[in-house]
């Protein structure tokens, strides 16, 4: 009897799994022929930070159809620290990085401070180029796990240095002033660690036209003193989007004949979530969207790829729907042609023209209730009139978010499971229910790696 029963749940099991793979189960049944037998040459790692089921179901309806992420998922990941059900980047980064869960606030390494090998540094001990492409500050939390060790996430100058002591070949995003000798915040960093790279043999840029000029095989742009621009602001800078930075990392790590790892971070759809910025969030989803379109099709090419994509955590709580309706406007997004802080920075110094300039980057009509919220966060000080950049732009994103039906329960995280998806040499072994923890384990099997 024990048998019977057993064999019904295993063939319920099988069949559920198939259904689950959806347009994967073809190819990954070939794959599963081959995967055991060698390793996978390339592996990509990319992050959406922040990232969960809201997010992806709300920027299904801002795009108007599926993304190029739906058929490609293949489970969820259970996003929890080591010491706390709700974790922060630095724990769900290192997870991703090390296959060992660590307290929040930790960086690569275990709740005891000791150092932990990750997924980046296994794969140049296999000989492999290496690359990070954010559009953070290079020592934030999710690239400095993944090429770093440091115990509090917010010794940001120890992170440099690091990066370029683990060699990595491609190191592309925002962090300039943490690699300079200049003052942060009262802390002084010890060299000026782009000349150091340029003797590595780094080629050092500064804006996009710098980078498409790139030729050789080690590439360090930053483009930001700190983090970069949101998507929506970003023409008016000149830096690259997320999907030219990851375009040229791929041109540049494929050289190399023993393949490589590339860790690819949206960073801000995480900085939208924190803030309530809906339009941002679901700009820098579109932006990191056409960064996973060039990373599949270059493994559609080169048939030797592993692709993994998942947020480590949920960022504020979002909803689909909200403020008691049976329903959703996330279209009214697409009208937001400027993040929230970009918005405030043109209200005039009484803000008189806040219903103005709130028309022409987002075409919606405030009412005067509104528009005495937004005054209302503005703060004094006897005459002179003092911006709180955090409760007027808070402010703005919210009311643009009620008008969207889009809700928040936190600024900041939630412990949530996150969406998995996976593409590729190898993708079956990704679904399924994971820990966080997982993903590591799984892509150093991929590139037979051992990170004890």
């Amino acid at each position: 009897m024990f048998k019977k029963t057993a064999s019904i749940v295993l063939g319920a099991s099988i069949l559920l799994t198939s259904v689950g793979m959806g347009v994967h189960a073809t190819t990954n049944d070939k794959e599963a022929k081959t995967t055991s037998k060698s390793s996978v040459k390339n592996v990509i790692m990319m992050v959406p930070d922040g990232y969960s089921t809201a997010y992806a179901t709300n920027y299904r309806w801002y795009k108007g159809k599926e993304s190029t992420m739906d058929p490609l998922l293949v489970g969820m990941v259970r996003t929890h620290s080591a010491n706390t059900e709700v974790t922060d980047s630095a724990a769900a980064g290192t997870a991703y990085a090390t296959g060992v869960k660590t307290n929040n606030g930790m960086v690569s390494v275990t709740p005891q401070g000791k150092e932990l090998k990750t997924v980046l540094e296994g794969a140049e001990s296999k000989g492999k180029s290496t690359g990070l492409v954010v559009t953070s500050s290079l020592t934030d939390a999710t690239p400095a796990a993944f090429s770093s060790h440091v115990t509090d996430r917010n010794n940001e100058v120890a992170i440099p240095s690091q990066i370029l002591s683990n060699d990595v070949d491609v190191i592309l995003g925002g962090g300039k002033d943490f690699f300079l000798p200049e003052k942060l915040g009262g802390k002084q960093t010890s060299q000026n660690l782009v000349e150091k790279a340029k003797k590595q043999g780094y080629q050092y840029v500064e804006t996009e036209k710098q980078l498409a000029n790139v030729k050789g095989n080690k590439v360090l742009g930053l483009f930001a003193d700190e983090g970069m621009s949101p998507e929506l602001d970003r023409e008016t800078t000149k830096e690259p989007s997320l999907a030219t930075m990851t375009t040229k990392a791929l041109d540049t790590l494929k050289k190399d004949k023993d393949g490589f790892f590339l860790m690819v971070e949206g960073s801000q759809i995480d900085w939208a979530g924190h803030s309530h910025d809906a339009a941002r969030a679901m700009k820098d989803a579109a932006s990191f969207e056409k960064a996973v379109e060039e990373v599949v099709k270059f493994a559609k090419k080169d048939e030797n790829t592993l692709v993994v994509i998942a947020g480590d955590h949920d960022t504020g709580g979002m909803s689909v729907g909200g403020y008691d309706q049976y329903d959703t406007k996330v279209d009214i997004l697409r009208n937001v042609t400027a993040s929230a802080p970009y918005i405030e920075s043109k209200f005039n110094k009484d803000f008189s023209n806040v219903k103005e300039v709130v028309k022409q980057y987002t075409k919606l009509d405030l009412t005067d209730e509104e528009v005495q919220r937004i005054k209302d966060a503005k703060q004094s000080n006897g005459d002179q009139p003092i911006k709180d950049s955090d409760n007027v732009a808070y402010t703005i994103s919210n009311i643009i978010s009620e008008h969207a039906l889009i809700g928040w329960t936190s600024k900041a995280h939630t412990g949530t499971d996150v969406p998995l998806y996976a593409y590729g040499k190898g993708a079956h072994s990704f679904s399924g229910l994971k820990q966080n923890t997982d993903i590591a384990n799984l892509l150093a099997k991929a590139m037979n790696v051992n990170l004890n």
